[in-house]
C-alpha cells in the first residue's frame, strides 16, 4: 500500500474518532445545558474604598479582598446557542488550588449582533474590575464568544482591560459552513467578507492585548480549517494547532485546557509579536 492511500487511512480513522467524541460531548452537554442557563452569582465581596484605577464605578463600591488569587480574573464566554455549562471543565482546570478567579458570562441566545454584544461584554469586564480589584482580566472565547470578545477588544478599547484573549475554534477570518443557517443575522457576520468581519481586518495600531488562538486540525465548523487561524499583522498573536479532536471538544479536552492555564499564567506583555506550536 502507498504513502498516499495509507495517509487517507490514518486521516479517515482519526475524524471517525474525533466524530464518536463530538457526539458523547454534545450527549454529556445537553444534559449539563440547564445547570448554565441562570447567570452566575457572585458572592459580595468586602466593602471598601478601594477600587480598580480607572474603572467606572459608584462610591463603596464592593470588590473582593485584595488578597485573593494571583493574576488578573479569567473571564469565559460561550459560543453561538450555548451557555456558561460548557466550561465546567476549564473552570475546574483554572480555579484548582492556587487558581485564579474565574467567571462564566451569558449572552442571549437572541442575540443578532456581535457588535451590540461586544459592548455588554465591556459592562460586564468593566463591573468584574470593581467588584475584584483588578485593573485587567484575561478572556477565554469559544467560538462565536472568540469573536465578540476580539470585536471588544479590537473595536472598542477593550484592549486597555484585556490582558490576554484565548480563543477556541473562532472564525476569524468567517466561516463557511452550513450556508443554510444564514438565516440568523448572526451567523451571517461568521461569514467571509461580512461587515464584521471587515471591520476585524482594519489596523489595531498599539493593541495591547496578547491573543492566542487554538484551532483543530478536524474542526468541522471552520471552512475552511485555518480560518481559526488569527492573523492579523498589529496584533501579538500565537497560533495553537490542536489534533485530533473537533469544534465540541476544545473547551473540555484536559490537554487543552491544561495549556489555556498555562498560557494564562504567562506573561503576555513578554510574548514575541507572532508564533506557532501544536498540541497533540
Amino acid at each position: 500500500m502507498g504513502f498516499l492511500p495509507l495517509l487517507r487511512i490514518r486521516m479517515s480513522i482519526a475524524l471517525l474518532r474525533a466524530t464518536a467524541l463530538e457526539l458523547a460531548i454534545l450527549a454529556g452537554h445537553l444534559l449539563l445545558y440547564p445547570s448554565g442557563i441562570a447567570p452566575e452569582r457572585h458572592a459580595p465581596g468586602r466593602r471598601t474604598p478601594e477600587r480598580a484605577p480607572d474603572a467606572a464605578s459608584g462610591d463603596g463600591a464592593s470588590v473582593l479582598p485584595a488578597q485573593g488569587p494571583p493574576g488578573p480574573p479569567a473571564v469565559l464566554l460561550h459560543g453561538f446557542v450555548d451557555n456558561r455549562s460548557v466550561f465546567v471543565l476549564l473552570r475546574r482546570t483554572l480555579t484548582r488550588p492556587g487558581g485564579r478567579h474565574v467567571e462564566s458570562l451569558n449572552y442571549s441566545p437572541l442575540t443578532c449582533d456581535i457588535r451590540a454584544a461586544a459592548e455588554l461584554l465591556g459592562r460586564h469586564v468593566e463591573e468584574i474590575c470593581v467588584r475584584t480589584g483588578h485593573q485587567r482580566v484575561d478572556i477565554v472565547g469559544h467560538s462565536l464568544g472568540g469573536l465578540i470578545a476580539r470585536y471588544y477588544v479590537q473595536r472598542l478599547g477593550g484592549d486597555r482591560r484585556v490582558r490576554t484573549l484565548v480563543t477556541l475554534g473562532t472564525p476569524h477570518s468567517g466561516t463557511g459552513v452550513a450556508p443554510l443557517a444564514s438565516a440568523h443575522p448572526i451567523v451571517r457576520q461568521m461569514r467571509p467578507g461580512s461587515a464584521v468581519i471587515e471591520e476585524l481586518r482594519q489596523p489595531a495600531p498599539g493593541c495591547r492585548t496578547r491573543f492566542v488562538s487554538f484551532w483543530s486540525d478536524l474542526d468541522q465548523l471552520m471552512v475552511p480549517l485555518e480560518t481559526a487561524r488569527l492573523e492579523h499583522p498589529d496584533l501579538i498573536v500565537r497560533n495553537v494547532r490542536v489534533s485530533g479532536i473537533g469544534h465540541l471538544a476544545l473547551p473540555v479536552h484536559p490537554t487543552v485546557a491544561t495549556s489555556i492555564r498555562e498560557e494564562l499564567e504567562s506573561s503576555g506583555a513578554e510574548a514575541e509579536s507572532s508564533g506557532a506550536a501544536s498540541v497533540a
